[in-house]
């Protein structure tokens, strides 16, 4: 039986977790990171699915947005990118790729579309 391959980070659910908060509090607030390619697959799903929930104004939103990221990088979702988006359909970031690491992996440039 194919059982589907989830993608996960290394370490204990809580380093990933955190790990993964830093990754998409990054890429919002600096609009453009470069990480692996692994990483930046997951936080390019994890600041979507923001991006997409900070559209709709409320407390509720807030509340969950800020479970998830530092103050400063909810307000800029809420203020900035969601009304950048507003008539944008998904597809909020671009992943391309720029080279590889000293160890060969390679690098992905994990930034917003204009």
């Amino acid at each position: 039986m194919r059982h589907r391959k989830k993608r996960h980070l290394r370490g204990s659910h809580d380093r990933q977790r955190k790990e993964l908060r830093a990754l998409a509090a990054s890429l919002i607030l600096y609009e453009k990171i470069v990480t692996t390619n692994g990483r930046a697959r997951l936080a390019k799903s994890k600041v979507e699915k923001m991006v997409t929930r900070g559209k709709k104004p409320g407390l509720p939103t807030l509340r969950a947005l800020r479970s998830d990221l530092p103050l400063n990088a909810v307000k800029k979702v809420m203020e900035v990118l969601s009304p950048r988006y507003a008539t944008r359909n998904g597809g909020y970031t671009r992943s391309l790729h720029v080279g590889t690491f000293r160890d060969g992996t390679p690098k992905i440039q994990l930034e917003f579309v204009k």
